[in-house]
């Protein structure tokens, strides 16, 4: 007979590892960020800038999950660092244009072997890590 409180336990949650995994992950990150002087945040937009390259401050935030509150005085922050450039859309002024400077670019060549050693934190097989990727956006895409 399974209690009616079971559903409560940590163990039967999948939030709880998703959750202690981003935030353990996010710690890892930590020192190599500081070193290129961004947080996490920061890191994944200037990710998603130098992949995509110029873009509306709304395309990011779907791209990266964020909603303007908290994109807006991020990408202050990346500016008032000469990382990126805002600039309103001449042909419709409601759209702000964000563009990676050349200061950007150079943190690019920084940035370039973060992965490298992070993925040197997580020792897993690529076909495990393939297969969580792929079930992470299949609840990502679910959610939306």
């Amino acid at each position: 007979m399974t209690d009616e409180y079971d559903c409560l336990k940590l163990e039967n949650q999948i939030c709880f590892p998703l959750y202690a995994c981003s935030k353990e992950i996010v710690r890892r990150y930590r020192p190599m960020l500081d070193a290129l002087d961004l947080t996490y945040t920061q890191y994944i937009t200037m990710m998603a800038l130098w992949e995509y390259g110029e873009s509306s401050v709304a395309d990011l935030g779907k791209r990266l999950y964020l909603d303007s509150g908290t994109l807006t005085p991020l990408l202050k922050n990346l500016e008032s660092k000469g990382y990126i450039s805002r600039e309103r859309s001449a042909s419709d002024e409601r759209v702000v244009i964000v563009t990676v400077t050349p200061e950007g670019m150079k943190l690019r060549d920084d940035a370039v072997k973060v992965p490298g050693m992070i993925s040197s934190c997580i020792q897993m097989e690529p076909e495990d890590a393939k297969k969580l990727y792929e079930l992470l956006y299949k609840v990502l895409a679910q959610l939306q």
